[in-house]
């Protein structure tokens, strides 16, 4: 629980930072957010920065009474690293990541940690731009995930994940992303059943940019309408911070990899630190 705790506050410390040492946290004047700024981060840095949304939650089941066993605080934790310092061929990049979700039972005795989910990777990614605007990206993953657990609470599977994103308009994002699963856990040979192969989702941002919306729907296994559905808001506090009011929907199953079998309905609220352009996810 500690080190959990400790890497948590970190991430928050570091959120603080000046832009010359953490520019993807502080963002960038938001005229340049759609132009030439991202060319600009690729040729010349940072290396090291957010990589998916970083937040921290608390909530509960909606619609019934809270309790110590339906309520909990979720935290994640993600950050990323370039690999060389020059682009790439076809101005592409790699990079390596890293990925901390914890769900962690508060207001149970002892305040126990319920399931930690690390995600580690390396990733090669290519942007494109459209007269000089940022266009969207592809990025391929080599990613494992587990929660480092023995025995029968062990839980672990390692994917070759493809990710699109496009700007259809500056207030219009959509992202898919599939992959193709390797699972070594001995416990977690039905994962796909639950967490499926592929996702499609979608972002919406207000004209002023303080107001985001997004919906990403995980596909299960089957040919029902069956998925898993992940809603969030966000409200950027000041123009100049990256700090953001956050509220995150989840309903389905695979939400943690301890209880990826089970089925869970978490309306949470917290804040969020976003990464310089889009989140991963």
């Amino acid at each position: 629980m500690n080190r959990g705790l400790l890497a948590f506050f970190i991430a928050i410390i570091t959120s603080l930072l000046p832009d010359d040492m953490l520019a993807q946290l502080i963002p960038v004047d938001e005229q340049k957010e759609f132009t030439d700024s991202l060319k600009h981060d690729l040729q010349f840095g940072p290396y090291f920065g957010l990589y998916k949304d970083n937040y921290f939650t608390v909530g509960t089941t909606p619609f019934r009474k809270p309790t110590s066993t339906n309520s909990d605080v979720k935290f994640q934790i993600s950050l990323s690293i370039r690999l060389t310092n020059a682009v790439l061929p076809w101005n592409s990049f790699l990079f390596l990541f890293y990925t901390q979700k914890t769900f962690w039972n508060v207001f149970q005795n002892s305040m126990p940690m319920h399931d930690l989910n690390f995600n580690p990777g390396i990733g090669w990614s290519k942007p494109f731009f459209n007269k000089g605007r940022y266009a969207g990206k592809l990025t391929m993953l080599v990613e494992h995930e587990s929660n480092g657990r023995d025995g029968l609470d062990s839980r672990s599977w390692n994917r070759v994940s493809f990710y699109g994103s496009t700007i259809i308009d500056d207030w219009l994002m959509v992202h898919a992303k599939f992959w193709i699963p390797i699972i070594d856990g001995e416990n977690n040979r039905d994962i796909l059943k639950y967490c499926g192969i592929y996702q499609s989702g979608v972002v919406v941002t207000t004209p002023n940019k303080k107001f985001s919306f997004g919906l990403t729907m995980v596909k299960r296994s089957g040919w029902n309408l069956n998925f898993n559905t992940i809603l969030e808001a966000s409200w950027k506090v000041h123009e100049k911070s990256n700090l953001n009011l956050f509220a995150q929907y989840y309903n389905g199953y695979g939400e943690s990899l301890l209880d990826y079998n089970q089925f869970h309905s978490r309306l949470r609220v917290g804040i969020v630190f976003k990464p310089h352009f889009f989140s991963e996810f």
